[in-house]
């Protein structure tokens, strides 16, 4: 089964043209944003619109198939953020004037970790956006 490109621009569109992981933005990116299984494929998830996220390249890869990893402070599995039943503002916040992604559950700091929201790039470009007022979104 594939995906429409009607249900990729729903997608697209209920994530505000922006990765449902790290916040960033399509549209100040020039870079197409991905459709991320939420549940993998390879998993038994499915193409229908509650298993799909707009994730950005690094996100996306950054998480390949994976569901779930280890909470850096409690030390135990916890599953990934999902952007389709989770809050992004009750398990991620701005750090650092907005540079930096914190977790603030066992899912939010799975997710940063295991995804790597904080890498290099992703940092010295959310710096440039504060810069210029586009960054952090209003709504996580």
């Amino acid at each position: 089964m594939s995906i429409s490109s009607a249900l990729r621009q729903q997608v697209i569109e209920d994530a505000d043209y922006r990765c449902a992981y790290c916040k960033a933005p399509s549209l100040i990116t020039g870079a197409r944003l991905i459709m991320d299984h939420i549940f993998p494929l390879s998993l038994g998830g499915s193409d229908d619109r509650e298993n799909l996220a707009a994730a950005c390249y690094h996100c996306n890869e950054f998480k390949g198939a994976k569901i779930e990893a280890v909470d850096p402070e409690t030390q135990q599995l916890a599953p990934f953020f999902n952007p389709r039943i989770h809050n992004w503002t009750d398990h991620l916040s701005w750090a650092n004037s907005g540079t930096h992604i914190m977790g603030i559950t066992p899912i939010g700091r799975a997710t940063v970790i295991a995804l790597k929201l904080n890498h290099d790039y992703a940092v010295r470009a959310r710096s440039v956006w504060i810069e210029f007022g586009w960054h952090p979104p209003i709504d996580g």
